[in-house]
């Protein structure tokens, strides 16, 4: 690696070198988990690179490729698993600045890399009645293009999926790390190798997703006697076909009380909470349900004032990994999981196993055409060990982890990488320069999954022996 020239061939491009900003710009939020920030606290790129064009992140690449330096790609670095953090150092490829909107109609919208998903939304709710059909609780700072490379799901799941569903992504456009890097305009099924792969197979400059109907959506909390009951009614919401929710999600007691101040107003500290963001013209049956669920409204936005509303987040800022990291501001000694229970029965049976050792908090979603509890439990955290047996209580239950205390694809989230996605790492990244060190079965073929050891980087295990 030679950081000289290859600084010398970007030419006017943007670089920075300040140790402290580039070391800002090679974090995201992975200290939301222990165990990465006790691996990954050192962790920082020697540069940031901010190119402002497609053509522009070709020229990065073909000088990276030439003197070997390691590029890992950012948007705004709000991912929670180390996605965005350079383990190899080398280069931090800041892609915020490329952030125009190229082009849109009422069915679709296509837009940079860099392009924050709530100004897409500002853009196509006045011009086409349309907005994007889901996104994460980062929507006010999330890049379009970290979502896609970094992200799953969020609010508006519960209609729509999640981005590994087939439609939810359009097309992308993805620069190869070669000699004379290609671009590539990916479509269909091959989207599937680009996608939640965090840039590990070809940096995206472009995201065209799909646009659906834009509502008027209303902020609502129901509180309950029990996070059970809580439970019970998120479910029947999300399987109400024709009362239009945006986002259902079940908090439970204290933990809504205690993480969310500027709401605690609105019901007692041992209330269980579900959280909904429903259409306004379907106000009035969700009403009707909670009547013949006997549950209590006890906020919805359409009854305040600006002035009353003035101080209060959306309250989708209540849900998805912002409920984490307002819980971290509370008490910095927990974590959380990432899990999915089949039914509502494999909830309750993990419940009564740890109370409240781990608090529950689900999102209710569709998942490959069932409405499933996606769950994002709050962990009171203790010991790395204690954390690998819930983990394992989960899995001897019948219950899936998606485990967010590792930084890899195979072991958190995509749990393997197949051939298709390997041959396309050969062909679009043939010396392993981007984002080294989160595709295991690049790194090393070998690591045997079954033994349950955790993988670490090479790079970060001489750090380790140090």
């Amino acid at each position: 690696m030679t950081l000289d020239a290859f600084r010398r061939d970007l030419g006017t491009i943007a670089v920075e070198d300040n140790p402290k900003l580039v070391q800002k710009k090679s974090r995201d939020f992975y200290w939301y988990s222990p165990v990465l920030k006790r691996q990954l606290d050192h962790v920082t790129a020697d540069l940031v690179v901010s190119p402002k064009t497609t053509e522009e992140v070709v020229e990065v690449l073909a000088a990276a490729h030439r003197h070997k330096v390691p590029i890992t790609p950012r948007g705004a670095g709000t991912g929670n698993y180390g996605q965005a953090m350079p383990l190899a150092r080398g280069a931090v490829l800041n892609l915020y600045e490329m952030n125009r909107i190229l082009d849109s109609s009422p069915t679709r919208v296509r837009a940079e890399a860099g392009a924050v998903l709530e100004k897409i939304d500002q853009h196509t709710r006045p011009a086409h009645g349309a907005e994007i059909r889901f996104f994460p609780s980062t929507y006010r700072t999330a890049t379009v293009g970290g979502f896609v490379a970094g992200g799953s799901g969020g609010v508006g799941s519960i209609r729509w999926g999640g981005l590994r569903a087939l439609g939810n992504i359009l097309g992308l456009t993805v620069v190869t790390c070669e000699a004379r890097p290609r671009v590539l305009q990916i479509e269909g099924t091959d989207i599937l190798k680009v996608a939640h792969a965090y840039g590990t197979n070809g940096i995206i400059t472009e995201v065209e997703l799909p646009l659906t109907a834009a509502y008027d959506w209303v902020d609502v909390l129901l509180a309950f006697p029990d996070p059970m009951a809580a439970t019970r009614f998120a479910e029947a919401l999300a399987r109400q076909d024709g009362l239009l929710a945006k986002e259902i999600a079940v908090v439970a007691a204290p933990v809504a009380h205690d993480y969310f101040p500027h709401y605690r107003r609105f019901f007692e500290r041992d209330a269980s909470i579900v959280v909904v963001m429903c259409a306004a013209h379907a106000m009035d049956p969700l009403a009707v349900l909670a009547r013949h669920m006997g549950a209590a409204i006890v906020y919805r936005a359409d009854a305040l004032s600006p002035e009353e509303k003035r101080h209060l987040p959306p309250v989708f800022e209540l849900c998805w990994n912002h409920t984490t990291m307002r819980g971290l501001k509370v008490d910095p000694g927990i974590t959380y999981l990432q899990t999915q229970y089949p039914d509502y029965e494999h909830v309750k049976r993990i419940h009564e196993i740890l109370g409240d050792e781990m608090p529950l908090h689900l999102e209710m979603i569709r998942f490959d055409g069932r409405i499933v509890f996606s769950g994002l439990p709050i962990v009171r955290f203790s010991t790395e060990e204690r954390l690998e047996e819930i983990i394992r209580i989960h899995e001897e239950n019948g219950c899936l982890v998606f485990n967010p205390h590792r930084y890899t694809l195979e072991e958190g989230g995509m749990k393997r990488t197949d051939a298709a996605q390997l041959a396309f790492k050969a062909e679009a990244d043939p010396l392993g320069l981007l984002n080294p060190g989160k595709m295991i079965a690049w790194e090393n073929p070998d690591f045997d999954f079954a033994d349950n050891r955790a993988w670490v980087f090479a790079g970060l295990q001489a750090v380790d022996a140090a």
